[in-house]
Formats: structure tokens, C-alpha cells, sequence
């Protein structure tokens, strides 16, 4: 499965029937951190739950890019990254989204700073950026 570079957020949600509409109930998280706002129009892609985790069985359109059952970290070790401070951790870290939910943990920042790091450490579900910059 492609996903497009202009994917603002990622999440779960269950369609809720409401008599004469289904609705998708997007977390207030996607809009406190910016991703999305009340009022706007987007367009919504939809994937089952259960084929969500299911590789395509078809070759990629695109030969350029080496199949992976993981999607990339969307960031890479010493790239600049200004980023806000959504939550705070169990060892008081701070915790930031970037695209796709994909979290940046910043040792030292608390919750509502926005932060300039640079990113020390890159795994598949997280990464690890050291504030440059506490005055963004």
C-alpha cells in the first residue's frame, strides 16, 4: 500500500451510525497538535481493520522504492525538526507526533513548548531528538 507524502494524520476509528449518518470521530489530539482543523474539508481513506497489517500482494507501481513490511521512520539522525510537546512520558520526556503519529521523545521539554531538536536516535516506532532551540 502507497502512502502519500500529504498524509496530515494517522488513526483508528470506529463509524458510528447516527440514524440518517455514519460519522468518524477524529481525536482531539490530531487537533491540538495541528494536524487537522474544525471547520475544514479534507478527504478520508478508509482500510478495514483486519486488511490494514496485510501486505498488497501487487508490485509496486514505483521500482525505485525496496518493498518493506514496515513503513520508514519519517525522519532520519541528524535531521532539524520543530516540533511540538503533545505529552510527557513515564520517565518525564516529552513526547511529540510527526507524520504518520510516528513520536520523537525530547528529553528535558515539557508539554505546550515548541522545541527546534535535532534527531539523535532513529528506531521503527519512535526517535530521539536533543533540543537545539527552546525559544521557537
Amino acid at each position: 500500500m502507497e502512502i502519500s507524502e500529504k498524509l496530515l494524520c494517522l488513526f483508528s476509528a470506529e463509524i458510528t451510525d447516527e440514524g440518517d449518518r455514519y460519522t468518524v470521530e477524529v481525536p482531539q489530539r490530531e487537533v491540538d497538535t495541528g494536524s487537522v482543523d474544525p471547520g475544514e474539508t479534507y478527504r478520508v481513506a478508509l482500510i478495514r481493520a483486519d486488511e490494514a497489517s496485510e501486505e498488497s500482494e501487487e508490485p509496486s507501481p514505483q521500482p525505485s522504492q525496496t518493498p518493506s513490511s514496515e513503513p520508514q521512520p519519517p525522519v532520519e539522525p541528524g535531521e532539524i525538526r520543530y516540533v511540538e510537546i503533545e505529552d510527557i512520558g513515564k520517565q518525564g520526556d516529552g513526547i511529540a507526533r510527526v507524520e504518520r503519529g510516528y513520536v520523537i521523545i525530547v528529553p528535558g521539554a515539557e508539554i505546550g513548548e515548541r522545541v527546534k531538536v535535532e534527531v539523535s536516535e532513529v528506531k521503527s516506532n519512535f526517535a530521539v531528538g536533543e533540543i537545539i532551540d527552546e525559544t521557537v
